[in-house]
């Protein structure tokens, strides 16, 4: 398991953007304080989800930040990212572990307690309560776990936490109380005027 700085997790998501590049959107994001990144882009064709990973992966490299690629192994592969997230419905974890090897950060979504528990048996570098509250940007996802849930993972989980679904001002520090890591932020920083002062203002709650 990797010493990863989870604290703010910022996801990216194109049609929250507001029209603005995402590439700005990131790197204001990490200028306030954003400390891991993932690309998480349900809409895009294979070609253009490469050519803006790469293109994240280069401004990230400067800052020391590690980009994390949702779902596809090959778009990480390809772009040298530093890791993937992976769903319950997607690759299986051994065969993401064998493809990329050991050195790569591999995080899990789980959605239940059934599945916090099988996670136990893996070794992943962190796993995702999702979601922790109810969210319009992540809908594909089981009921709300809700802070015991959090709670209740963080009481036996041997991996780091990271709280996603309706993080925002109003929720992260009560996610973070209830044993999170650090919190996934979506429409919260990419929708902001500001990102970098979104950012700021939401790690500041966190510190």
């Amino acid at each position: 398991m990797k010493d990863i700085d989870l604290r703010i997790y910022l996801v990216t998501d194109s049609t929250l953007s507001l029209g603005r590049p995402l590439e700005w959107i990131v790197e204001e994001a990490v200028k306030g304080g954003a400390t891991i990144v993932q690309l998480r882009e349900k809409d895009c064709s294979t070609h253009d989800f490469l050519e803006l990973a790469i293109k994240l992966r280069e401004i990230l490299h400067k800052y020391n930040v590690p980009l994390i690629i949702n779902d596809r192994v090959d778009i990480a592969l390809a772009s040298d990212a530093d890791g993937v997230h992976i769903g319950q419905s997607d690759m299986p974890y051994a065969v993401v572990r064998k493809i990329l090897g050991s050195d790569k950060i591999i995080g899990l979504s789980v959605e239940n307690m059934e599945q916090a528990h099988e996670a136990e048996s893996l070794d992943v570098d962190y796993i995702a309560v999702s979601p922790v509250f109810s969210t319009n940007t992540k809908t594909d996802t089981s009921d709300a776990m809700g802070l015991e849930g959090v709670k209740k993972v963080a009481s036996f989980s041997k991996h780091p936490i990271v709280g996603i679904g309706g993080m925002n001002k109003d929720t992260i520090k009560s996610v973070i109380e209830a044993g999170a890591k650090g919190v996934a932020i979506v429409s919260a920083i990419v929708s902001a005027e500001s990102p970098q002062s979104a950012t700021r203002q939401l790690l500041n709650l966190i510190k």
